[in-house]
């Protein structure tokens, strides 16, 4: 595997730039993404009702574009519509049709049926509910706050999503019922997705292999709705609102959605902005960018044998920008968040000079004490140059416990003294 240099880290700890170096996971991993729906023969379906939902009209036969127009309550009635690509769009919608994913629009898009070939991005938001009488909802991207991205080509495990997309125009609305053969990976995309959304790693549990083997490998996904999916497989109804559609090559790619040549092509670019974004003061945006080179190595990291020469050499290009990410952090004060981190680090390297002066810091600044002079300890053994930094810190944490031991005579002097 190419060396990838990482650029000039932003650290101020006495100048010392580490020479050997390794991480821990910030949670930064993303999931594999969209493959195209493959041309298969209808196959059979789940039952179905004989009768739609009351209140519910069935999509009809996708022989042209459908346009709901509401007015007052929200009555409305079908007609035909839409401009461009009407036959493509009518072709795509009736091949779905075949294989047991209904199409209904609600809301018809503007312009004509875009060019998705390989390398489109498709900002869009979804809801995804069950079929039942309720509509129970599984997911919701607008109460994440963050719209779905799909990248057409990435080998999405969802491979209905993308067909879903190709026959939609930006600003449409429509609703796709999916067969249970449709959406059996939906518990894992989906746990992948809660998991992003709560700043978790999006691979959180799974291993190194396929996603069937996956499923049966881990009895829970640590969410109960998606546990009862995975055990039962059932058709889902898809909400898919589609914010925009870009073209390849007119948008910048985002780490997930890179190839892993790509990948290691981007480290260094984007080391080297989010050391730019550190000297001009934007602290939280160079975090991001260094979250963003983590996440990249990360996902290839994760296709090596742990222990292996690539997976280690991976690992000391993670470190300098994980060490980068704890001074954005400590800038931030998220104090919890360094210590976790560093001693990560030192669990596996313990001369790691930056590591116990970022995690001393940290103990310092939520008043552990005596492992913030443990820390400070060892950094003066390992290196001795370091004293003139680490007296300054030792000084000033001093100098905080006695305002701190101050404070405290002056608040607890009343309830003592009545």
């Amino acid at each position: 595997m190419p060396p990838v240099s990482p650029g000039t880290a932003p650290e101020k700890d006495g100048g010392r730039q580490e020479t050997r170096r390794t991480t821990r996971e910030p949670g930064a991993r993303l999931p594999p993404w969209p493959r195209p729906l493959p041309k298969t023969t209808p196959l059979s379906r789940s039952p179905r009702p004989a009768e739609p939902p009351p209140g519910r009209q069935r999509a009809p036969r996708a022989d042209t574009t459908i346009r709901k127009e509401t007015s007052g309550g929200g009555g409305g009635r079908a007609k035909a519509g839409g401009t461009g690509g009407v036959d493509a769009m009518a072709q795509q919608v009736e091949q779905l049709r075949a294989d047991g994913v209904d199409k209904e629009v609600l809301r018809e898009g503007t312009g004509p049926l875009p060019d998705f070939r390989d390398g489109t991005k498709a900002t869009f938001h979804y809801r995804t509910l069950r079929c039942d009488d309720e509509e129970t909802p599984v997911d919701d991207s607008r109460e994440r706050g963050k719209p779905m991205e799909l990248i057409a080509g990435k080998k999405f495990k969802l491979p209905v999503w993308e067909a879903a997309l190709r026959t939609m125009r930006p600003g449409e609305r429509a609703r796709f019922r999916c067969d249970a053969k449709h959406v059996v990976l939906y518990p894992l995309v989906s746990k992948s997705l809660r998991n992003i959304a709560a700043g978790k790693d999006p691979l959180e549990g799974q291993r190194h292999c396929c996603s069937i083997a996956q499923m049966h490998e881990h009895y829970s996904l640590g969410y109960p709705d998606l546990d009862e999916l995975q055990k039962n497989p059932q058709p889902l109804i898809f909400d898919i609102e589609v914010l925009k559609v870009e073209p390849p090559g007119s948008y910048q790619q985002d780490p997930w959605a890179m190839t892993d040549e790509e990948k290691l092509q981007a480290v260094p670019q984007i080391h080297k902005e989010g050391n730019e974004l550190y000297r001009q003061g934007k602290v939280p945006e160079a975090a991001a960018k260094y979250y963003d080179a983590i996440a990249c190595l990360k996902n290839l990291q994760m296709k090596e044998q742990p222990g292996s020469p690539d997976w280690i050499e991976l690992d000391q290009k993670i470190t300098p920008l994980l060490l980068n990410y704890c001074q954005c952090k400590l800038q931030c004060e998220e104090y919890y968040e360094v210590l976790d981190h560093c001693s990560s680090i030192l669990n596996k390297y313990e001369d790691n000079v930056k590591a116990y002066f970022k995690r001393g810091k940290a103990h310092a600044a939520v008043w552990n004490v005596a492992e913030a002079q443990a820390d400070f300890a060892k950094v003066l053994a390992l290196d001795p140059s370091l004293r003139p930094v680490v007296s300054k810190e030792l000084r000033s944490l001093e100098a905080r416990l006695r305002e701190k031991d101050a404070e405290d005579k002056i608040r607890f002097k009343g309830i003592f003294s009545q």
